[in-house]
């Protein structure tokens, strides 16, 4: 559980950053049998290579799933109200995946509580980002004074 709050939390405050080891094929293949998507780009090398790709490549979503578990893990599932991502750059097997996050504005929400935006980055290890997005959550300040 977080113990984030509208207090421990300021604009410009970064989280601390989070690795997701290397991805494998194997990896891209769970992944894609967990979606249902099995499109042959993200397991099948001589397909991706055959339309012009140097290997297969993971789906965004995956990406979008990693970024998504480290934010709320630092601030909290249950209150998470927006999540948008943009699809920058592909990963490929052997790219490691690295979260970061900075809080971008914190504002008042009608009836209490906190409206807390951050920015996000999901960086491949060439420093080239995945992908860029951005995270909306609402912080109840009557939980500070548990």
């Amino acid at each position: 559980m977080s113990t984030v709050t509208p207090l421990t939390l300021a604009v410009g405050q970064e989280a601390e950053p989070r690795a997701f080891a290397p991805m494998t094929r194997t990896d891209y293949v769970k992944y894609q049998g967990a979606s249902g998507d099995f499109h042959p780009l993200h397991h099948d090398e001589v397909y991706a290579q055959s339309v012009g790709f140097p290997s297969v490549f993971s789906v965004g979503m995956l990406q979008a799933g990693m970024l998504a578990t480290y934010v709320t893990d630092w601030i909290g599932v249950e209150q998470i109200r927006r999540f948008k991502v943009r699809f920058v750059d592909q990963m490929w097997p052997g790219d490691e995946l690295t979260c970061s996050a900075r809080v971008a504005a914190i504002t008042d929400e009608p009836g209490g509580g906190k409206r807390v935006k951050l920015e996000l980055k999901a960086l491949r290890q060439t420093g080239n980002p995945a992908l860029l997005g951005t995270a909306e959550f609402v912080l109840d300040e009557g939980a500070l004074a548990a």
